[in-house]
């Protein structure tokens, strides 16, 4: 008798609900709309995010980092495509070049980083570095040599510990 009960219950909840329109209809449309509005926002900004030359660089920044260079590689050509006078995106593709040891690539793209920003000593120093991949040390001296004229506290360090060893 109790199941029975039960069951007689539920049958009625569930009518009342199928016949009665919500308590809150307006709500529930606005807050359906107001879903809709945040689904654009969200979609707005994720398309945003993909027009940021900054977003890409940082993404290529941390795959360089940990050594996934090749993912690191397309994500600096997207930020250069967003932005072409991104000397810096230039040069960390470079780099990841030199690291996937591809140097004509890497030195190309060095240069141009270096043609954008031509006193920055850290691209000099990292020139240097790629020219030392390649096994061209007397490039690399001079990058070294001209990045330290910059101030670049590595290229000095380099060269002294080169002048220690001699």
């Amino acid at each position: 008798m109790k199941l029975k009960s039960f069951f007689i219950c539920i049958i009625a909840i569930a009518f009342v609900l199928s016949i009665c329109p919500p308590l809150s209809a307006e709500k529930t449309g606005e807050g359906k709309q107001e879903q809709i509005m945040l689904s654009q926002k969200a979609y707005t900004s994720r398309v945003a995010v993909r027009q940021d030359a900054n977003y890409w660089f940082d993404k290529g920044a941390l795959c360089s980092t940990y050594g996934n260079n090749e993912a690191a590689v397309k994500y600096f050509q997207r930020a250069i495509a967003l932005d072409p006078n991104r000397s810096g995106a230039y040069f960390a593709q470079g780099v990841s070049y030199g690291q996937l040891g591809q140097y004509k690539r890497a030195l190309a793209l060095i240069d141009k980083a270096i043609r954008l920003k031509p006193d920055y000593g850290l691209y000099y120093y990292g020139r240097g570095r790629v020219h030392l991949l390649a096994g061209d040390k007397e490039s690399a001296i001079k990058d070294f040599k001209k990045a330290a004229n910059l101030n670049d506290e590595d290229a000095m360090n380099y060269l002294d510990t080169i002048a220690e060893a001699k």
